[in-house]
Formats: C-alpha cells, sequence, structure tokens
C-alpha cells in the first residue's frame, strides 16, 4: 500500500468536510505517482454526497452543492433553459488567467458534473488546503455544471426542443447555446474544458482495452492547424495523461480531431480559448461512474492548479499526439450459436446481437441483429451451442413474428417449447432459473 504524501496529513474522509492545515511549501508534490496519491485522498475528503447515482436533476445536483456557496464561490445567473429552469454559472479565484469549465450539455452526460461539486467543494475551503489556494491566485476559474437542466430532468442527450446543444455553437438557436456563447465573449477564456461522457462500447484503437477517458485538443479549423493556443491544449492534454494514467492505465485515447463547425468545442478554440475536451467512457465494475468521477477530479484539480502555476507549460505536447485514437465500437451482447424458436414459426440456428439503452447498468436490452453473426465482435459473448432460445412478449409483434430492435426477452431452454429453462433474458442481463 502507497504512503500518504505529507501534504495530506490529517485528511478526513468524505462527510466530515475537514481538510487539513497546510504546512508551506509547494501545492502538489512534485512527483507524478505521488500527486495522484495526494489528489486521490484529497477527493475522498471533499467528495460531495448524495450524487452516488449518476441520473440526477439539476435541482437535486445544486441542492448539494448551494450551501457550499460564499465569498468564496460566487454564482450567478446567465440564462434560463428552454424550459425556464436556471443556468447558472459559479466563479472562483482572482489570477488573471481565465478559465471556463461547461458539463451536461448533454443531459445524460453527468460524469464531470460530480467531479465539479467535488472540486467546488475543494475550492469553498480555500483557506485550509495549498491546491485549492494555488489555483485561486493564478487563475480565475468559472464552472457551469449543467448546461442541459431540461436533458437532465430525463437524462437524455438533446435538450427539450431535440437539439443536440453541442451542435448549435454555429447557429445558436438555443437559449443554453445563446448562454454558454455570451459567457465565452464576456470572459474571453483564455483556457475551456468542455467535459462530456461518451459511449462505453469504445476501444483504444488496434486494442481490446476499453475506453475510460478520451482527450481532445480540438482543431479550429479544419486545416487542424496548430497555433500556440492549440499548442497550449496539448500540452494541458499531455498533463491530464500524466494525472489520469494512475487511475485508469492504458485506457487512454485521443477523440476525432476531426473539425466540427457546429460543435462548441472547435468553435470555442476558434473564438480564442485553448480547449480541452474530456471525454468519460467506461470502467469495469463501476455503473455509476464513481471511479471516473474520482479521475476527473483528479485530472481537473490537477490541470487547473498546472495552468494557474503555468506548470502546464513544462509538458511536451508529443505525449498527447502519441495516444492512440478512440477505436472500434463493439455491441454489448452477442448471443451465439443457440436454436432460434419463434412460436408458430420454424427453428433455425441463429445468432442474436443485443443492445442495451443503459449499457453501463445493462438496463433496457433490444434485439439489434439475428441471423449468421460469426464475424460480430461484442462485450460479451453467451455460446449457446445446443440450446433453444424463446422470444417471448413484446420480443414478438401482435402477429407473432420477432421484433427486430424490439426488446430482448428470451427464454434460453433445452427444448422449444420451453419446458426446461436454463435462463431468462427481461431486458437485463441473462438470469439463471436456478436448476
Amino acid at each position: 500500500m502507497r504512503a500518504l504524501v505529507p501534504v495530506l496529513a490529517g485528511v478526513v474522509m468524505a462527510g466530515a468536510c475537514s481538510l487539513p492545515r497546510p504546512g508551506g511549501g509547494p501545492a502538489l508534490p512534485s512527483d507524478p505517482q505521488e500527486r495522484e496519491v495526494a489528489l486521490t485522498e484529497l477527493h475522498a475528503a471533499v467528495r460531495v454526497d448524495g450524487l452516488e447515482d449518476r441520473r440526477f436533476s439539476a435541482e437535486e445536483w445544486w441542492s448539494r452543492v448551494t450551501p457550499l456557496l460564499g465569498e468564496t464561490l460566487r454564482v450567478e445567473s446567465i440564462g434560463e433553459s428552454a424550459e425556464g429552469r436556471p443556468l447558472q454559472m459559479i466563479s472562483f479565484g482572482e489570477g488573471t488567467t481565465q478559465v471556463l469549465l461547461w458539463s451536461q450539455m448533454h443531459g445524460d452526460e453527468s460524469t464531470a458534473s460530480m467531479a465539479l461539486a467535488d472540486l467546488l467543494h475543494l475550492f469553498a475551503r480555500a483557506d485550509s488546503h495549498p491546491v485549492a489556494r494555488a489555483i485561486a491566485r493564478g487563475a480565475s476559474v468559472h464552472v457551469i455544471p449543467i448546461l442541459n437542466p431540461d436533458g437532465a430532468a430525463r437524462f437524455q442527450r438533446r435538450n427539450a426542443q431535440g437539439i443536440d446543444i453541442n451542435r448549435d455553437a454555429r447557429n445558436l438557436q438555443t437559449p443554453e447555446g445563446r448562454a454558454l456563447k455570451a459567457a465565452v465573449d464576456r470572459l474571453e477564456p483564455d483556457f475551456g474544458f468542455n467535459l462530456h461522457d461518451q459511449s462505453a462500447s469504445i476501444r483504444v484503437e488496434g486494442t481490446d482495452r476499453g475506453v475510460a477517458i478520451a482527450l481532445l485538443a480540438p482543431a479550429f479549423n479544419e486545416a487542424r492547424d496548430v497555433d500556440d493556443k492549440r499548442l497550449r491544449a496539448m500540452k494541458v492534454a499531455s498533463l491530464l495523461i500524466e494525472a489520469m494514467r494512475p487511475m485508469v492505465g492504458d485506457h487512454i485515447a485521443k477523440y476525432d480531431d476531426t473539425f466540427n463547425p457546429r460543435a462548441f468545442g472547435d468553435l470555442v478554440g476558434a473564438w480564442g480559448a485553448s480547449t480541452i475536451l474530456i471525454e468519460s467512457g467506461a470502467w469495469a465494475d463501476d455503473p455509476q461512474k464513481q471511479h471516473l468521477r474520482a479521475t476527473n477530479f483528479v485530472g481537473l484539480a490537477s490541470a487547473l492548479e498546472g495552468i494557474a502555476s503555468g506548470r502546464y507549460d513544462e509538458y511536451d505536447a508529443a505525449d498527447y499526439e502519441a495516444l492512440a485514437f478512440n477505436g472500434r465500437r463493439l455491441p454489448d451482447l452477442l448471443m451465439r450459436g443457440g436454436t432460434l424458436a419463434v412460436p408458430g414459426l420454424p427453428h433455425l440456428r441463429a445468432d442474436l446481437l443485443v443492445t442495451y439503452e443503459r449499457p453501463l447498468l445493462r438496463q433496457g436490452g433490444r434485439i439489434a441483429d439475428v441471423g449468421d453473426l460469426a464475424d460480430v465482435e461484442a462485450q460479451d459473448t453467451l455460446d449457446l451451442t445446443g440450446s433453444f432460445v424463446i422470444p417471448f412478449g413484446d420480443a414478438l409483434d401482435d402477429r407473432g413474428a420477432l421484433r427486430v430492435g424490439g426488446p430482448a426477452r428470451f427464454l434460453v431452454a433445452d427444448d422449444a417449447i420451453g419446458s426446461r429453462v436454463q435462463m431468462r433474458f427481461d431486458g437485463g442481463p441473462p438470469r439463471s432459473s436456478g436448476r
């Protein structure tokens, strides 16, 4: 077990909200591994309770953070959503470097929003920790924690008008997009952090490793030129790799850097900021993304301290550029080799592919494909050779045909009539019959 570094002596765990009194010296240890230990333990001390389920409304998020507000954290209204929910920004620090972070512009991408609550808890106690003090001295940090509260209320990507806010940077038709653009125009940020979640099915290019974190220093034009501001973003991305790698290993990839003239990350870069995209993917046995929440906190706290102190400039952009890109997407579940027995129809040997609407929880399974799927890869494969797969319920249409695209509801049995059931699928993972 690694020993805690001195900067964290006396930290107590989440809930007590007590931070160590600093004894001078640098805000973070110089050794990267010690920095990661320090920030991981710091996260345990400031982790905000009540956000353990990643499906939460903006109102629930604010109910956890509002008690932290005061002189240290300044909140202001920046507009309203399409349905009239408040859009608010929290500011911290007095430094000359302006940093803007925005999260959950896609309402179902909440990992960074959880981490931002924890980061704000740290900022609220800036008088008692050197990391917060260092950030406050060197930077002014502005956080828009939930840009799409209407989408968050439904846990859906788009806003209430059906628009993907991250594709509204050019036309600015949504009130949420206009609020973000107005904040960018007013603050003229030196750095921007565009915080998202990506599919759990993506692999690091050329490998079987799932992507836990994808990073991008977005292109600001179609030529993908690298000017001074994009180079700064690449250096911050290299810092993030160093900070996050101890927590997720080689499960870090680079997001596609094709310029998108509708996307905020790309255009905020074109408007003058050094912009960094962080996409949280998936981590084993972490359906609520709490490990990736901690990973985001460690990365963001380290990046903000590095920006505030200027330490980021010591990093080599080549470390970021050497990352493999996001690679192939794997569907969720392949049921291979069984005999499909649709009641009243001829039996046939067929593979079945299932995708989940909520893949991290393995819920909302739907039939994606049926037939010869011998060349298909999936995250999980179930060999049903010698067994019968019997669809039931609304897996069948009103005339008894199998509904491709319909709910994944099957019995897996020893015979075609289901008298000896082995397991049952009912939109989720298979459940054994118990015999």
